[in-house]
């Protein structure tokens, strides 16, 4: 599992999520195929502004959950899908 921040804030992390082409929208943990999701409005999308804080998830971050892809292919989709911010 990988989590970062994308610069440009939520509206630059829902580009990136929209853009990837391999990485599923999906919150499941521990799939064989590769996942993204932006945790602040899903997982812990339940979850008031000070609990966020408190928890160290802000508007930019991504969660990427590795399956079983090749590496190279899912650095290819990432570094497409970060081009177009």
């Amino acid at each position: 599992m990988l989590v970062f921040g994308v610069a440009g804030g939520r509206e630059a992390r829902l580009k990136v999520v929209d853009n990837v082409r391999l990485f599923t929208h999906l919150a499941n943990v521990g799939d064989a195929k590769s996942l993204i999701i932006h945790p602040t409005s899903t997982t812990h999308s339940q979850l008031s502004a000070e609990q966020l804080e408190a928890a160290h998830l802000s508007e930019d971050l991504v969660r990427l959950s590795v399956g079983i892809e090749d590496v190279d292919d899912l650095i290819a989709d990432l570094d497409q899908a970060l081009a177009k911010l």
